[in-house]
């Protein structure tokens, strides 16, 4: 059976996209703008949304993902960090796992999340009965012409945790890039014709219809590749635990 994906900051769709391609089932996604609602309900039609996670008091599955707001840790932004009105909903999003009780939690952010919050993130997760591997990985690792780093938290409800991480034949999560095919990508513009989405001309294609909501959603959008990577062995870890216990 599939395992279940609760989606939260679901913007355009990105982490339900990759949790898909790896074989996940998305049950319920919660997303404040009206017009990536329209774009979710498109490529999700038959999944619950709710539109405000303040009020949002969960519904069961074995994931809950979710890239809560980076502005106030951004070192772009005014540095209110895990204080401000938007990165601040951080806590909104630990109030909704502590609710749920996922087996599993994927979170994402900008990297100034490791200076301006990240041992309160952690230590919510700890602290609500999860252990935690992290690592930095950007677009690049999975082909994409840009960088765009991101930071990356994966969390697992039980003691066994640490061990299960150390997947076997697989890359690596904590303290490392990803391998294989991903290690060759990492600093390439692999694969760069087919990652195009605008005219050479930077930012001055006309005619697009929505083009200034479809460039908000992109730019707050995650790479699905990169999810996909990591659903990947997360559904691995449990095959191999379904295969021991069987």
């Amino acid at each position: 059976m599939a395992l279940t994906v609760g989606s939260l900051f679901a913007g355009i769709g990105g982490m339900d996209l990759g949790f898909e391609r790896a074989g996940c089932k998305i049950v319920w996604q919660v997303e404040l703008d009206e017009w990536c609602r329209r774009v979710l309900a498109k490529h999700w039609p038959g999944v619950h949304r709710h539109d405000d996670i303040k009020t949002f008091e969960g519904r069961p599955c074995d994931i809950i993902c979710g890239g809560f707001p980076c502005q106030d840790l951004s070192y772009a932004g005014t540095g209110a960090g895990l204080d401000g009105d938007r990165s601040g909903l951080w806590h909104e999003m630990l109030r909704v796992i502590r609710l749920v009780r996922p087996r599993y939690v994927l979170v994402e952010n900008v990297p100034a999340l490791l200076n301006r919050g990240m041992g309160v993130v952690v230590g919510g997760l700890a602290q609500s009965g999860y252990d935690c591997e992290w690592d930095c990985i950007p677009a690049c690792a999975v082909g994409a012409p840009h960088r765009r780093d991101r930071v990356w938290i994966v969390a697992r409800c039980n003691s066994d945790s640490r061990r299960a991480f150390q997947y076997a034949n697989s890359g690596r999560l904590k303290g490392s890039r990803p391998e294989s095919a991903y290690e060759d990508a990492w600093a390439s513009d692999q694969a760069a014709d087919w990652w195009a989405v605008e005219p050479g001309f930077c930012r001055m294609g006309n005619g697009i219809p929505s083009r200034v909501d479809r460039l908000k959603g992109l730019g707050n959008a995650v790479v699905p590749q990169v999810v996909q990577y990591i659903a990947e062995r997360i559904v691995a870890i449990e095959n191999q635990s379904l295969t021991a216990c069987g």
